[in-house]
């Protein structure tokens, strides 16, 4: 049974728990802190009943020496004089453990006694030094580490000898999944800190002053600096589990750190750092198939603590495979992994970086190997800005046998406790496991000394002005954004270059559209967004105007009302299939209108709200007056336009109705995670697909309405890593008018296509069928699009392509209607092309029309942020 009152002295608050607990608890050997109070939220206490009772007086008596515990502090550094940064610091016999920072310097605070201190770092012998810590005094250690004296044994080459490497290898590969089942259940404590800093950036990006807005005009500075301790659950079947006990960010008071922890398992076939650095993954050293893609050379051996351990030097096979080198350390006969220095770099795949090492460092721990440290080093160049970093993660209080209660696990992963980013500086001294570097502790100074200062009225509004200068050349062509930090409001214009007309079609002639934004932030979710848009035609010389607004709030879920209304240009397929400026260059260089509109009064309004559990409901009414235009220009060129509507829905335009519409949409995402702030709750996603189901209804009668139909559709989402072979991602449609009484043009099911050489929203749209020919009142329709992201697989073996990091694309899109009516395309081609484009070769069937070829441009990253 467990303890259902904590021990006295330890309290119920996060403070209590691991300010007084975790040191109360330190003396109980390697478990005793899974028999305290500071897990006892996690997860069942042992069963043992006595176990648990020696475990608590132990902790009583220990308890009043840790309140006259003593400071030890002290510097690691190597024979020339110079700091070895993450040391690993262990008092034997103790669940005290401590890393030097980049400094080389350690602080641990400790009961008097005599101890054995372990300083250990990849490539240097393991030290122990006999310290005898007096009450209330301050122990200053200096600690020479000596580099590894490596035993290499003779070995006898010959044409056929393989490297002795290969023979360790390959019982380290056959004992990895053993190794990596036994970390699929544990708890433990882990301290994160991660910064990142310059060593150069330029005076002005994209025509803007490059402004920090902290007085300082060096080009070595920190821009980014968070702490956070956690305690981490891992089930299994992956299921994971992190409370965040205290988290900081500096120059934020307010905010929440890096507080995700992620042991890097080389264990497994493949590892995942961050999709944005590679999407397949990269290849683990023990991967059961590593003798495939690694060469491996035994470098020497040493001992430590009557143990033999084996450096082996990592080395890829091949260039342009997501493949790691460096060195890996092996414990003989256990065939464990010791220690390991990983890199990867550009040519292997690496993505937004130039290079990533990965130090990790693994500890003893009853009858396995758990990992203390893991330490992150990324570096790159963007443009002209020279970075470089460090993700820090200290692990402790391991618990390798933890009995979860029923219902721990669920769908919220991260949960940062109440108070958490509001923790003193006293607390985080008592508690943080590695001293703080100088630049470190200069950069929480200053900024949180300037963030004091920006939130006095006066300072704020200074700011504020000199935020709020912009050029004329940025309200020309880039738009300009002016606001107030302390009143929490901003104003984003658009470029007034669009006022000049520089859109063009057929029905309005030279035509403009401007805008702003202006948004007001409150409290935890809550923000209004009030967006006018006005967009005049000088040929027929309509002036149309409406207003957007959106409210969004909610403490644990995310809540939004919206309402919109005024006078409006609407394309046919509400939803624009073509924007203004894709259009004017279609117009004018090919002769083509692709864009049909018509004009309507309306009004709008809806809401959306997510549920639990993956749940989401939106709905929302419209009413729509509408008014048919027609082209003012008929010819151009010599070339005769066709009129302003779908010829091949309509043999004329439409005449001027009303239409009220509805809509009820109920999404469903099931094994949802979420990330759990004090004061919202947020979803993350999940490997399983999203279930969409829609329906639309046309009310006749209603506020003078000519329209009565009611259509439903249904869609599957999803995307599935094949890891080294790339990812698909699908997507599934089917539909259908269950009424079809009274149906107006813009109220058909329509198909997102595409007829200009910029490429549609992808896994939504086909990017050869034309706008309006398959637009619909069918009682059934189908619709799928399948695409898969190669990654760099393929594309790393051909020249070029593997030098520029381009990569392979291909899929398919494809409508069903009826046996007469149905339309395919297939498409290959090439993406992450300098990180933004993407060309598609398209080839499309139907049997309406054959030999349909073409080739899209398309931009990713702006496709879904396009404006209406």
């Amino acid at each position: 049974m467990g303890f259902d009152k904590h021990p006295k002295g330890c309290g119920t608050d996060v403070d209590n728990t691991v300010r007084r607990c975790g040191r109360l608890c330190a003396g109980l050997g390697t478990n005793g802190p899974n028999r305290c109070c500071s897990m006892n939220s996690m997860y069942t206490a042992p069963k043992n009943m006595k176990q648990g009772v020696i475990g608590f007086f132990i902790g009583l008596i220990w308890f009043p020496l840790f309140i006259k515990a003593a400071e030890v502090t002290g510097k690691v550094i190597d024979p020339r004089g110079d700091a070895i940064p993450y040391t690993s610091v262990l008092v034997k016999g103790t669940n005290y453990a401590t890393t030097t920072n980049v400094q080389g310097v350690f602080k641990l605070v400790i009961a008097p006694g005599k101890y054995t201190f372990l300083f250990r770092h990849i490539g240097y012998a393991t030290q122990e030094v006999l310290v005898t810590v007096n009450k209330d005094s301050v122990m200053p250690l200096q600690v020479h580490l000596q580099p590894q004296q490596y035993e290499l044994k003779e070995v006898v080459v010959g044409g056929k000898t393989e490297d002795p490497a290969y023979a360790i290898m390959r019982k380290a590969i056959a004992k990895a999944p053993e190794f990596a089942k036994e970390m699929e259940q544990f708890t433990c404590q882990v301290y994160v800190k991660g910064q990142a800093q310059l060593r150069n950036y330029p005076q002005k990006f994209l025509g803007n002053k490059v402004d920090f807005e902290d007085g300082d005009t060096a080009k070595k500075k920190m821009i980014f600096l968070s702490e956070s301790l956690a305690q981490y659950a891992v089930g299994k079947n992956d299921q994971r589990k992190v409370t965040v006990l205290a988290t900081k960010v500096s120059g934020q008071n307010d905010g929440f750190g890096l507080a995700n922890p992620s042991i890097l398992l080389f264990y497994k076939d493949v590892v995942t750092i961050g999709r944005g650095l590679n999407p397949r993954g990269f290849v683990s050293p023990l991967a059961k198939d590593a003798l495939r893609w690694y060469r491996f050379k035994l470098q020497g051996s040493f001992f430590e603590n009557g143990k033999e351990i084996n450096r082996i030097q990592v080395i890829p096979q091949m260039p342009y495979e997501p493949l790691f080198s460096g060195y890996i350390y092996i414990i003989e006969n256990d065939w464990r992994l010791q220690s390991a220095d990983l890199m990867v770099l550009k040519q292997q795949q690496l993505q937004l970086l130039d290079t990533l090492r990965i130090q990790q460092l693994w500890v003893p721990q009853q009858n396995t190997w758990v990992l203390q440290q893991q330490v992150l080093q990324p570096a790159g160049k963007w443009f002209a800005f020279d970075f470089f970093g460090t993700i820090l993660q200290v692990y402790s209080q391991f618990n390798m046998h933890p009995t979860f209660a029923k219902g721990y696990f669920d769908q919220t992963i991260v949960r940062y406790a109440d108070s958490s980013n509001k923790k003193a500086i006293t607390y985080w001294d008592s508690i943080r496991p590695i001293p703080l570097q100088l630049v470190e502790i200069a950069d929480y100074r200053k900024k949180d000394s300037l963030e004091q200062l920006y939130q006095q009225p006066a300072y704020a509004d200074s700011i504020d002005k000199v935020r709020n200068k912009t050029s004329l050349s940025n309200w020309l062509l880039m738009g300009a954004t002016i606001g107030s930090e302390r009143k929490k409001y901003s104003i984003a214009f658009d470029q007034v270059v669009q006022l000049l007309g520089t859109a063009y079609n057929t029905v309005e002639g030279r035509m403009t559209k401007w805008g702003f934004v202006y948004t007001k932030e409150g409290k935890g979710r809550n923000s209004l967004m009030i967006q006018p848009l006005m967009r005049y035609g000088y040929g027929n010389r309509h002036f149309n105007l409406f207003v957007n607004t959106r409210y969004n709030y909610g403490k644990t879920y995310l809540r939004s009302i919206w309402a919109s209304g005024g006078h409006k240009v609407f394309h046919f397929n509400n939803q624009p299939p073509i924007g203004d400026y894709g259009n004017t260059a279609s117009t004018f260089l090919w002769k083509h209108n692709h864009l049909k509109i018509y004009e309507a009064w309306f009004a709008k309004t809806g809401f959306y709200t997510e549920i639990d559990k993956g749940w989401a409901l939106s709905a929302e009414a419209q009413w729509q007056h509408r008014k048919p235009l027609n082209n003012i220009i008929t010819t151009l060129g010599g070339h005769t336009f066709s009129p302003n509507y779908p010829v091949e829905l309509m043999q004329q335009n439409f005449s001027p109705h009303r239409a009220f519409i509805t809509k009820i949409s109920i999404t469903w995402k099931p094994g949802s995670k979420y990330v759990q702030f004090p004061d919202r709750k947020i979803a993350i996603g999940t490997g399983y697909p999203m279930y969409k189901a829609e329906f639309t209804n046309g009310i006749q009668g209603l506020l003078g309405s000519n329209v009565a139909y009611t259509k439903w559709q249904t869609s599957l989402t999803n995307e599935h890593s094949f890891h080294l072979h790339g990812k698909i991602r699908y997507h599934a449609v089917l539909g259908g008018f269950m009424n079809t009484q009274s149906v107006q043009v813009p109220d058909y099911q329509h198909f997102m296509g595409a007829q200009t050489s910029v490429a549609n929203y992808y896994l939504t749209s086909f990017q050869l069928m034309p706008y309006y020919r398959y637009s619909n009142t069918a009682n059934f329709f189908a619709e799928l699009h399948v695409e898969h992201h190669f990654n760099g697989w393929l594309s790393n073996k051909i020249p070029l392509l593997k030098k520029w990091n381009w990569f392979l694309v291909a899929g398919c899109n494809s409508m069903y209607i009826d046996p007469k009516t149905y339309f395919a395309e297939g498409f290959i081609g090439l993406e992450n092309i300098f990180k933004l484009f993407r060309v598609d070769y398209v080839h499309g069937y139907s049997p309406q029309e054959n030999n349909l070829n073409g080739i899209r441009l398309g931009l990713p990253l702006f496709l879904m942020g396009r404006r209406d």
